[in-house]
């Protein structure tokens, strides 16, 4: 699916562009995202998501968040289907964002809606079409089921895409370093 939910009503794909996120707070009235929370909920999963978080006036550093033992799990995600001048269709995605727990806090104010496993039926149910009987399924995850580490900032470039990406990096005191700049610090 294409990142950036194109609702089935746009006129324009570009509408795409903004709607990659979607606060699980307003999504259930917000016309981009309503429909899809009533009829096309789904799961996105991942093994982790990067924040950045500010070191300096103009310098960000990465860091990794994923669950303690580094198991997939499932973003609360909305679908859905727009069809395109030609008549083809393009299926496109967003996900549900809610308050930071009190790990992602440190670095961002706002972290994707992890669903519990248990939830994954309930969410997924076609027949539940109130928002208000899924609205419980959009909460922080438990601070203490997950981890976060500093990585390099090869993860800012969308050619990047490998494992190294997720890589913890070096930390020297309490500057997170890459393993470039690692290289250069003098240790004596």
């Amino acid at each position: 699916m294409r990142w950036g939910l194109i609702p089935y009503w746009a006129k324009d794909p570009a509408i795409g562009l903004k709607t990659i996120n979607a606060m699980s707070e307003t999504a259930a009235v917000k016309p981009a995202f309503r429909d899809a929370f009533k009829f096309r909920r789904c799961l996105v999963p991942a093994d982790g998501f990067y924040e950045w978080a500010k070191i300096g006036q103009k310098q960000k550093q990465p860091y990794n968040f994923g669950t303690l033992d580094g198991s997939v799990f499932a973003f609360a995600g909305l679908w859905d289907r727009w069809r395109q001048p030609d008549n083809t269709f393009v299926e496109s995605c967003a996900i549900l964002t809610t308050p930071p727990n009190s790990l992602v806090a440190e670095v961002h104010d706002r972290m994707p809606a992890i669903l519990k496993e248990e939830d994954y039926d309930r969410w997924l149910d076609p027949g539940i079409t109130d928002p208000e009987r899924v609205a419980d399924c959009l909460r922080p995850f438990d601070p203490k089921l997950m981890k976060k580490y500093p990585v390099s900032n090869r993860v800012n470039r969308p050619e990047n895409d490998d494992q190294e990406c997720a890589q913890e990096i070096v930390s020297l005191g309490s500057m997170p370093l890459a393993f470039e700049q690692y290289r250069k610090v003098d240790l004596k």
